[in-house]
């Protein structure tokens, strides 16, 4: 840990680069870019380190996972989230605590998003909260951390 600062890791999956245009009835109209400025400035609020990193390749997802150089993670896999069991290891494989964020709730989606490979090994999910359930999760990590300080 750097100056002794969380560091965190904000890993976004396929699609997600298209928030703001796609399905804006279902997802917003904010871009990832708009939603990771207010993630950055609410993880300094916090006194956290924040670090993002999106993806459309499952494989660039896990590399980067494989890097080790963040304490906690928030993960919105995407469609990844519905299929994907190399990435659930490679998120047990670190073994880094994460928790899943969406901005819709998939379970209120299509019958096969009811299929989740993440939500039994995160910390916990949060859904169909937009843009805020990043900062949920945010204020979950640094409520964790002031806990365990005591």
């Amino acid at each position: 840990m750097s100056h002794g600062r969380i560091r965190v890791l904000v890993l976004q999956g396929p699609n997600l680069n298209l928030l703001g245009t796609r399905e804006p009835e279902i997802y917003g109209r904010a871009t990832l870019d708009e939603i990771h400025a207010g993630i950055a400035t609410r993880a300094a609020e916090l006194d956290l380190e924040v670090d993002f990193f999106q993806s459309n390749h499952e494989g660039a997802l896990i590399d980067r996972l494989h890097r080790r150089d963040f304490e906690v993670a928030i993960v919105n896999a995407g469609g990844l989230t519905h299929t994907s069991v190399s990435l659930r290891d490679a998120l047990l494989g670190v073994e880094r605590p994460f928790i899943e964020v969406h901005l819709s709730d998939p379970s209120t989606r299509e019958p096969f998003r009811s299929v989740n490979f993440l939500a039994d090994v995160a910390l916990t999910s949060i859904v169909g909260q937009g843009a805020r359930g990043y900062h949920l999760a945010l204020e979950r990590i640094a409520a964790d951390r002031d806990a365990q300080r005591g």
